[in-house]
């Protein structure tokens, strides 16, 4: 198989932040399954060159880069810390800006971080109609972390390591399939 592109987008925008280490976690352990080129967009770092338009048009070269980045990605791992029970308003300019039409298809896992664990449930009532708008085919286990799976910064829960372990199988198993599907349909068609 081909090297694949993994990207992971955390939409935290706190430096240092629980949802980039496990965005990353996430994306080590899908390279760990096949073999990918890997890189990551920090909303922290992105936003200037992101907040530069509202409008895709409006952006500079450095802003068009990153959403050619994302729409170009074979997987995305999109985290986000729950704020306000949704996703961070950042992360929400980042894919207003991406086209419509460039995620069908795709494969996305999805991650969050919060406060407590009862904000877990965002990952299925924000997160995955998002990417559903857009086509795409999310993996079926999110991975939700809550300050308990975390010492100093760091992943330490035995449970969320476990999830993102099973996140990037699954993600991997759709990655084949869908390649597999295809390379059917270019020999048919």
């Amino acid at each position: 198989m081909a090297r694949l592109s993994v990207l992971g987008i955390s939409g935290g925008v706190n430096t240092p932040s629980r949802t980039t280490a496990v965005v990353n976690a996430l994306v080590k352990a899908v390279a760990l399954r096949v073999p990918a080129d890997t890189g990551l967009i920090e909303i922290t770092e992105a936003a200037p060159s992101l907040f530069a338009g509202l409008s895709r048009g409006a952006l500079g070269a450095s802003g068009e880069a990153i959403i050619q980045r994302v729409e170009n990605a074979d997987l995305l791992v999109v985290g986000t810390p729950v704020y306000r029970a949704s996703y961070t308003g950042a992360l929400k300019h980042l894919f207003d800006l991406v086209d419509y039409r460039a995620l069908t298809g795709k494969t996305v896992l999805l991650a969050a971080t919060g406060g407590s664990p009862y904000h877990g449930l965002m990952l299925e009532h924000q997160l995955r109609p998002l990417f559903g708008f857009f086509g795409a085919v999310t993996v079926p286990t999110g991975v939700y972390g809550a300050p308990d799976d975390f010492i100093e910064g760091e992943i330490a829960g035995a449970a969320i390591i476990e999830r993102i372990s099973r996140a990037a199988t699954e993600a991997v198993s759709l990655l084949n399939s869908s390649h597999a599907n295809d390379a059917v349909a270019t020999r048919v068609g």
